[in-house]
């Protein structure tokens, strides 16, 4: 694929990190501050996945396991767990809720079934330095727990998505089950909103004939959406952060403007159609 990207206007209240990358080859498409590091909100649980299928590949984890969650590790907002009468699942039907709808309360059960320093450890071990899921989800963040969910870089970020492709993270079983948690990812508001997926149902191969594979994260002051798209022309592998932590605005409206930018650039370069066709 030729690198035909070109950064969008960005905010300059914002703190961002882009990383882009033809996923067949590694090379650079796009980059913007690839290596400042960002709170990353939900996307951390990327790592908890990997874990999990780990676990399960080598049969450590039963996927069946019913798994009981405790009572100081509650907590709502993100997925629909929480809403539901039987939460008390198995470890794959956890894992698909974290997939498709970045459940917090899932996330949770699964963190203390695997054990918070080991999850910790999984992207160091994958060679990341700057990027981890750090700690539960919390539906309050006081001072003296951990400062963050997740935090990672666009560099980083982009790499294990195009590793996770490549089979490449502890083997080709374990990444395909995590990716195939993904694949349910209902939250296509942030880069995938470009790629006109059908929000809840974009297993296989939709719109134009794009295959994605993502993870979003959101927080009142942070937009995140790392992932895979394949298509005729190509692949590429993604990463776009960005963080208003502080600022007095809510710049979620002008982040996602160009993390659509972004999309439709990724769109325009997997499926190979000149842009007259983009609307057919």
């Amino acid at each position: 694929m030729t690198p035909s990207l070109r950064l969008p206007r960005l905010d300059p209240r914002a703190t961002w990190s882009i990383r882009v990358v033809d996923a067949s080859t590694g090379d650079p498409l796009l980059e913007h501050d690839p290596d400042v590091q960002c709170e990353t909100a939900s996307i951390g649980k990327i790592f908890l996945l990997i874990e999990v299928a780990r676990r399960i590949e080598s049969a450590v984890l039963d996927p069946d396991e019913s798994v009981e969650i405790p009572p100081h590790l509650a907590v709502a907002d993100s997925g629909i767990l929480y809403r539901m009468r039987a939460q008390r699942l198995g470890v794959e039907d956890l894992a698909l809720l974290v997939g498709a709808y970045s459940d917090n309360l899932a996330t949770n059960a699964l963190i203390h079934l695997c054990g918070l320093d080991r999850v910790r450890a999984v992207a160091p071990a994958l060679g990341y330095e700057r990027t981890s899921l750090h700690d539960y989800i919390r539906d309050h963040r006081s001072p003296e727990m951990p400062w963050t969910p997740s935090f990672g870089t666009a560099r980083e970020l982009s790499d294990v998505m195009r590793r996770l492709d490549a089979g490449d993270v502890h083997s080709a079983a374990v990444s395909e089950r995590v990716l195939g948690w993904l694949a349910s990812n209902a939250d296509t508001s942030m880069v995938a909103d470009s790629f006109l997926l059908d929000p809840l149902a974009h297993v296989d191969a939709e719109y134009q004939g794009i295959v994605l594979r993502h993870k979003t994260g959101t927080t009142d002051f942070a937009r995140v959406d790392v992932g895979h798209a394949r298509g005729a022309a190509g692949s590429v592998s993604y990463a776009v952060a960005a963080n208003w932590k502080g600022v007095r605005s809510d710049l979620r409206a002008p982040v996602l403007d160009a993390m659509r930018d972004i999309g439709e650039q990724i769109r325009l370069l997997v499926t190979g159609l000149p842009r007259e066709e983009w609307k057919r």
